[in-house]
């Protein structure tokens, strides 16, 4: 089946519109209007959940921990659905991924999709009782990775989202109506906002990326009343400012410094503290033009929650020049390490290791040291890196070197480059631990850990300009090495920095987790699998087939005395899942099985119960077809090239962000049309996404506008 095109998608989400207000009406008017969620206390939300997920890590702490045991180890191979409800087509198109975790409160689910569209699901029957369209506008040009959205927060009876355009929008809880919406930071400066925001005593806080775009990174607090502005803090310091004399002190490069966060912040209430962890410096692969440490980028933060101020921070990478940033959400634990009780924190970054530190000074807990790395004056690298003792979790070097390519210092970790010529080092950009949030046990002292092992092929520019805001600023291009992509799997002892188990996967894991008292640690697969892990060893214990790839963390709560799971399945345009707009509940002894199929077209928004025994609802057939014999349309190639190819290949098609090979070695349109439609190499397969006149296009444009023959 191939998707919809957009006039029919948009046909459905309209229709789904005017569904979903009368279902919200209806909601209100027949006596089930639910109550909201209050100004939670901090102390309440530090706990872990068990009637709902009323936080994006679960709690507080970003434990993504769950305290029930009802599905435990023994019985959770009886999962079964209970419903699946289609949003409609919102976030299929190929630019979209779905990496929201649901939010529970009072028999509500609350998820966003890649489009920034938020639903209201009903937990008894899966039936959409709102929904809000972010509409966003089909132009944005500052987009990094791919359109997508990590979650919403709910506090004072609203709903939080940060929008790609660098809008922050609170919504009301019973109707989806927005309450206030603030321009919290500009798009075409190069901001948007792909993290859940954090409710916290009454502010929201939100950060921003955009590091590949020259921006400054910052975090900041709104009044969630109002959506007055608090507060901000600036990840690169300015002058007189601890860290500025990081920075060259002959220019103002640390304006473009980057250091953008990625994440949701973690909190301890007792401590007033909030913790993020901070990505690249900008320019993202060259250090020539920002020679010292360039703080605080690639760190770990703690600022004041009330005023935003400055604390501590640990920089886990000096002078980045490998994207070695740090987007996986801090989490944090209370644990005996070497005979004492530690308030400690934990944050995995695409090094591969694990940095464990005291969350109230940002101490080491757990030795780190600083070692000799090799140089390149022309890359202004830093003499030393930290090394964290303890295992890493992903290969730190290359054993035999991939065709093509001299390997240099074995292609181990902090191997610089320079040139045009490619180095394969390990782990790359894409490699270690990268969004997909980690979660931790609590009573085991486990972390679970998604990460990857990819080897990079890394080249430096040697001539650099400075580009206008809201242009890239990412001083070369970087790839794969020829070598397959891996995931791995482990759990790691926080206490010791030392791993319990580890398996390494056949694909990329781009999933985060959740784990449970009854012994299971719940993951997703980009195969369209949600499994259960047994948390004491990784052996799979369960795996459901959902229709699309399950690229976002599941939920875990307790409804009317039962235990469910629910996750998102929609998919992800930068590892090349298939797409969906899918969620599902689960529970024991449900009475929905698997999906037979993957989602591959815009299928009717609601619910599907128990009596749909197979799992599957009507596939949307009608998918218009390319008329035989057109010319095709560079122009409108373009828009299909900017929408959905940019995030891989970037905007010269010479290579972008996500890794993909440059386009220029294309021969013609044919070759350019077998390859969008059947993928390549890394390069997934567009047939089932695009439509004949849309691969016909971006193939002319291609080859007669991008890379004129």
């Amino acid at each position: 089946m191939r998707a919809l095109r957009e006039a029919p998608q948009r046909l459905a989400v309209s229709l789904l519109a005017a569904l979903s207000s009368a279902a919200a009406v209806h909601a209100q008017t027949s006596g089930q209007a639910r109550p909201v969620a209050p100004a939670f206390e901090a102390e309440r939300l530090a706990s872990s959940p068990k009637h709902g997920w009323p936080t994006n890590g679960g709690n507080l702490y970003n434990q993504r921990y769950s305290p029930l045991a009802d599905i435990d180890r023994g019985n959770v191979a009886r999962l079964q659905g209970v419903w699946r409800t289609r949003l409609g087509g919102s976030g299929l198109a190929p630019q979209y991924s779905g990496e929201a975790q649901p939010i529970v409160y009072e028999g509500v689910l609350y998820v966003s999709t890649g489009a920034d569209d938020v639903f209201a699901l009903s937990v008894a029957s899966g039936e959409i009782l709102w929904v809000y369209h972010a509409e966003l506008e089909p132009g944005l040009t500052t987009v990094c990775c791919g359109w997508t959205n990590r979650g919403v927060a709910i506090g004072d009876g609203k709903v939080f989202v940060g929008r790609l355009d660098g809008r922050l929008v609170a919504l009301d809880q019973r109707t989806g109506e927005p309450v206030w919406s603030v321009q919290a930071e500009r798009w075409q400066e190069g901001f948007s906002i792909t993290s859940a925001p954090l409710y916290v005593d009454g502010k929201v806080v939100t950060g921003f990326s955009g590091a590949e775009f020259g921006v400054r990174g910052r975090v900041k607090a709104f009044d969630a009343d109002d959506g007055k502005l608090l507060w901000t803090f600036y990840t690169i310091p300015g002058p007189g400012e601890k860290g500025h004399e990081t920075w060259p002190a002959d220019g103002d490069i640390w304006k473009k410094g980057g250091a953008t966060v990625w994440q949701t912040p973690a909190y301890d209430p007792e401590l007033g503290l909030l913790y993020f962890s901070t990505g690249n410096p900008g320019p993202d692969f060259n250090g020539a033009v920002r020679a010292g440490d360039n703080l605080y980028t690639a760190s770990i933060v703690a600022v004041d929650a009330k005023t935003g101020e400055y604390r501590w921070h640990y920089q886990q990478v000096h002078h980045d020049l490998w994207d070695y940033d740090s987007p996986n959400p801090v989490v944090l634990f209370d644990a005996r390490i070497d005979g004492r009780m530690r308030r400690g924190l934990v944050q995995v970054s695409k090094t591969g290791w694990a940095y464990i530190l005291d969350r109230e000074t940002g101490e080491p807990l757990i030795g780190i040291d600083e070692r000799p790395v090799p140089q390149e004056p022309r890359q202004a690298t830093a003499a030393t890196q930290p090394y964290p003792r303890g295992d890493a979790i992903v290969p730190q070097s290359i054993d035999i070197p991939p065709e093509g390519f001299e390997l240099v210092n074995g292609g181990r970790i902090f191997t610089p480059f320079f040139g045009s010529e490619g180095r394969a080092v390990s782990p790359s950009l894409y490699g270690g631990a990268n969004w997909p949030p980690s979660s931790y046990d609590p009573e085991r002292h486990l972390l679970f850990v998604c990460a990857s092992d990819v080897v990079g092929n890394y080249k430096a520019d040697a001539d650099l300009e400075t580009p206008a805001d809201g242009e890239h600023f990412e001083g070369s291009v970087v790839g794969f090495a020829p070598l397959p992509r891996t995931g791995i799997f482990a759990a790691l002892d926080v206490t010791t920095n030392r791993l319990a188990w580890r398996y390494r996967w056949n694909d990329q894991c781009y999933s985060g987790s959740v784990a449970t008292a009854g012994g299971v640690v719940f993951v997703g697969r980009n195969d369209g699998r949600l499994t259960a892990l047994d948390s004491d060893t990784g052996r799979t214990l369960w795996s459901f087939k959902t229709g699309a790839g399950v690229n976002a963390p599941a939920s875990v709560f307790e409804y009317e005395g039962r235990e469910y799971v629910a996750v998102l399945s929609a998919g992800n345009v930068l590892v090349g899942t298939p797409h969906g707009d899918s969620v599902w509940l689960f529970a024991l002894d449900g009475g929905l099985g698997p999906a037979r199929d993957l989602d591959t077209a815009v299928a009717p928004s609601g619910a599907e119960g128990a009596q749909a025994a197979d799992g599957q609802g009507a596939a949307g057939e009608g998918a218009a077809t390319a008329a035989v014999g057109a010319a095709p349309n560079a122009a409108a190639g373009k828009a299909v090239f900017e929408r959905t190819c940019v995030p891989c290949h970037g905007e010269d098609g010479l290579g972008g962000h996500g890794g993909g090979a440059p386009l220029d070695q294309i021969a013609d349109a044919e070759a350019a049309i077998t390859t969008i439609t059947g993928g390549l190499n890394n390069m997934p397969a567009f047939g089932g996404a695009l439509s004949d006149e849309e691969i016909r296009d971006v193939a002319a444009y291609i080859v007669t506008d991008l890379f004129p023959k």
